[in-house]
């Protein structure tokens, strides 16, 4: 399913990049783009403390007190307004709000130019931008990085660092997904292309489906959560078998052993005292709206038209939904 035979070569030319939403993920994937231009970054919540001192990025795989300054705007508009040329790859790295973003990026997309690269939680994500950008390359990237930003501006990053691209959709010509991946191998990034990212997107939500939303109901990260009670792991493992259930109606053949790769990951951190705090988590502490539907409710839909069970999913999804309604008041 995949080619990592992808070239390693530095662009010809330096791309005209915008990032939208960059927090701790966005962040890391700005510093390395950073090699080879200079980043226009749209930040809202962190946009001061940015303007004023870039972000600093202490990474257990790039190096400690990394500075990088991007050129920073609140909008979409602002970022086209300060540009002569087009944006080549407009980067997507917010969270995955349904009906929220094609709208607010459009100022910053120009038909049949810019490529679309959606580095986001999720599945059955594309299909809005396909549809309110038809004449634009849409990139997906299923995206494994460890990251927190706490205080704003500063970037702690753990071990992990791995993108899985690949085009939207998968029968779309790979050229602007390959030529992506490339741009993202020449600045040291961990890269794998796919000819259908579907696959990686389905295995990457076998962690995203469970812990995530379990983790910000319990206010616990992955390892207290496993041992806080005997059947903890069976349940996270219940939820995961459920993912591979819905991927496999939809011809993705996520594997058994896709799912003990990820549990395993999560046990050894017990071993460690190294739990991993997900996304949901984060956004619960910080009192922020969370990916409620791009990870678990685009997946139950899709599970319900092709009869699929996942009833734990089910009821974890109504539990995370109405803990969601509150966040943000």
């Amino acid at each position: 399913m995949s080619d990592n035979t992808i070239p390693t070569s530095a662009p010809s030319k330096s791309p005209n990049v915008l990032f939208f939403g960059v927090g701790s993920v966005g962040a890391i994937y700005l510093y390395l783009l950073s090699r080879v231009c200079t980043p226009t970054a749209v930040c809202r919540s962190n946009y001061n403390i940015v303007e004023d001192r870039g972000f600093t990025i202490n990474s257990s795989v790039f190096g400690q007190n990394l500075i990088v300054r991007p050129k920073v705007v609140r909008t979409c508009e602002e970022g086209a307004a300060q540009q002569s040329a087009p944006f080549d790859y407009l980067i997507i790295t917010s969270k995955a709000i349904p009906g929220t973003i094609p709208n607010i990026i459009k100022p910053a997309v120009t038909p049949g130019h810019t490529v679309i690269v959606l580095m986001q939680n999720g599945i059955g994500i594309e299909e809005e931008y396909a549809l309110a950008f038809p004449n634009n390359p849409i990139v997906s990237v299923a995206v494994y990085c460890k990251t927190t930003q706490r205080p704003a501006g500063i970037i702690t990053h753990g071990e992990i660092e791995r993108l899985e691209i690949g085009a939207y959709p998968s029968s779309a010509p790979s050229a602007h997904a390959t030529a992506f991946t490339s741009l993202m191998k020449s600045v040291g990034a961990s890269v794998t292309f796919y000819a259908d990212v579907q696959y990686p997107r389905w295995c990457k939500l076998l962690m995203n489906a469970s812990w995530n939303p379990v983790c910000a109901l319990t206010l616990s990260n992955d390892a207290d959560f496993m041992k806080s009670s005997p059947e903890a792991t069976q349940f996270i493992l219940d939820i995961m078998l459920e993912v591979c259930d819905i991927a496999h109606a939809y011809g993705h053949e996520v594997s058994r052993e896709d799912v003990d790769k990820h549990l395993d990951r999560a046990k050894v951190r017990i071993e460690r005292n190294d739990g991993v705090e997900p996304s949901m988590l984060q956004d619960v502490n910080e009192g922020r709206k969370m990916e409620v539907d791009a990870i678990l409710g685009n997946a139950i839909r899709l599970g319900r038209e092709r009869g699929v069970a996942c009833a734990k999913m089910e009821v974890v999804y109504l539990l995370v939904k109405a803990l969601d309604l509150q966040m943000g008041k």
